[in-house]
Parts: C-alpha cells; structure tokens; sequence
C-alpha cells in the first residue's frame, strides 16, 4: 500500500492519542472543551475516586491524578494556543493569579482561533 502524502496527513482528524500526549498540531475550541475540559475533569475524577477506593487517602489521590493528567492537560492547551498561533509557552500565563485562569479562559475556550493553516499547522475547523 502507498503511504499517504503529506497533506492527507496532515488534513485528517486527530486520534484521542495524539490529542491527549502529542504538543504539535492545532485543535479547535470543540475539541478544547469535550477533552480539555470535560474528559480531563472526567478522568481525575474517575482515577481520584479510584485510588480513594484502592485506599489511599484523599491528599494522596489528588496530587497522583493530578500528576498523571499534567501531562495531557498541557498537551491540550499547547494545541489550543498553537490554534491561536502563539507559542506553546503562552500555557505559563497560567501561573498568574486570578487573571491567568481568566485569561486561558477567554483564549481557549471562546475566541476563534487562526483562520486557514499558521505556523503550527492546518486550520482544525477547514479539516471537517
């Protein structure tokens, strides 16, 4: 079988893998809330009652889902203000009291990202 060129493979929807652990590409704001948001909150959850379960205390559960989820959540938020064609260390703005998680709020979750293909990739909405 012939290997597809590189435009089909960059036109072709992002699998949940390269979603959750990858930190190249754009994703639109759709996918920001469904795996940003609710899959991640869904999943600490589901691990933090889990290892609550299994008998660790609640301190512990936290900070191990926590741990375990860094990784994906960064991941989500690089493709997200790659989208807005910024660079992956716009994700620090987090760090700013009160105004950084407002700020992710409004960047990530509601403005429209870069219309057409930008540095980091095809546009997520023209791949449909």
């Amino acid at each position: 079988m012939n290997a597809p060129d590189a435009a089909t493979r960059r036109s072709a929807p992002m699998e949940p893998a390269q979603i959750f652990f990858s930190a190249h590409g754009r994703i639109s704001r759709r996918t920001w809330w469904l795996y940003g948001v609710a899959a991640i909150l869904g999943l600490g959850l589901l691990l933090t009652a889990l290892l609550r379960i299994a008998g660790a205390d609640e301190d512990t559960a936290t900070a191990v889902a926590s741990l375990v989820l860094l990784w994906p959540s960064l991941a989500i938020s690089i493709k997200r203000w790659h989208d807005r064609d910024k660079s992956a260390w716009w994700v620090l703005v987090g760090l700013i009291p009160v105004i950084g998680g407002l700020w992710l709020l409004i960047e990530n979750g509601f403005l429209r990202g870069t219309p057409g293909p930008n540095r980091y990739g095809d546009d997520p909405l023209a791949v449909r």
